[in-house]
């Protein structure tokens, strides 16, 4: 079932400079910004600069120029922040079963120490 995009969510309202944000990079589809609450010593979020709700809206709805943007953006701000060597994660959740908080597509790019299994066995 596909979620309706929140034009009030917190994203949005970053994106329209009612929410100050400690910005990384910011492209013609793209802005990236460190996470408020970091969960790594490098804790970035990416989102577009779309309203699109999460990977699955974004994948079917979007121009090939947005999503090539926003995959751009991504390993730009990875190598910005010095992980592409030492490595680094992407991640994204999409719907309620992945615990999506915000309803804007939003990529994390986390960095700077061994960030262990990728998923705890259930």
């Amino acid at each position: 079932m596909a979620r309706t995009y929140d034009s009030n969510n917190v994203f949005a309202r970053i994106l329209r400079g009612e929410i100050p944000c400690k910005k990384v990079m910011e492209t013609e589809h793209a802005l990236a910004f460190h996470d408020i609450n970091p969960l790594a010593p490098t804790h970035i979020l990416v989102i577009p600069k779309g309203a699109y709700v999460d990977m699955d809206d974004f994948t079917a709805r979007a121009t090939e120029a947005e999503i090539a943007g926003l995959f751009r953006a991504v390993g730009e701000v990875a190598r910005q922040a010095g992980a592409a060597e030492p490595g680094y994660r992407i991640l994204s959740n999409c719907g309620p079963d992945a615990n999506q908080e915000v309803p804007h597509l939003h990529i994390h790019v986390f960095a700077g120490r061994h960030l262990g299994r990728m998923l705890n066995p259930a």
